[in-house]
């Protein structure tokens, strides 16, 4: 089920599809206590986050089929909210980890992003992000267009299950 190349993988039945983004933990993210740091894992996230949600600026790039923004047109999305539990540290290793997204909710003009991040450990961190779409000339919220939802539709799935509530 693990794809290296970030391509979306069907999970089994009682999954819904998640979009996996191979992202390399970097020497520099590790703390005195030599595990990543906890703002280093946010970079990781927002990395998977934008390669999952944006097209390659380079046309020969493989595009996800969730990339529904395109660098330079005039979309931009904010973040209105995160949560993140650590359930276990992230040591330095050579394999990249595996963040795995799916959407938790789709809305009117933002949408829900559920994130588990794996290493050669196991599953190491639960998150979510709330997004709102933004028309970058105005800067105001914009409603979703009909192709955006077709294309994050099948990766609508459960919320995540975050052990604290």
């Amino acid at each position: 089920m693990t794809d290296p190349a970030g391509v979306p993988a069907r999970a089994d039945a009682a999954e819904s599809a998640r979009v996996r983004i191979p992202v390399q933990v970097r020497w520099g993210d590790l703390d005195p206590y030599n595990h990543v740091n906890n703002v280093a894992l946010m970079r990781i996230l927002e990395e998977a986050r934008v390669r999952a949600f944006w097209a390659p600026a380079a046309a020969d790039e493989p595009r996800l089929p969730t990339a529904v923004f395109q660098p330079g047109d005039d979309s931009q999305t904010f973040i209105a909210s995160h949560r993140v539990e650590y359930l276990k540290p992230i040591d330095y290793q050579r394999e990249p980890l595996d963040v795995q997204l799916w959407l938790q909710r789709i809305g009117g003009a933002s949408f829900e992003i559920a994130y588990e991040v794996f290493s050669s450990a196991g599953l190491t961190t639960r998150a979510s992000s709330t997004l709102v779409v933004v028309h970058g000339p105005t800067g105001r919220p914009r409603r979703l267009r009909d192709y955006e939802r077709a294309a994050w539709e099948p990766y609508v799935g459960e919320p995540v299950a975050f052990s604290r509530a």
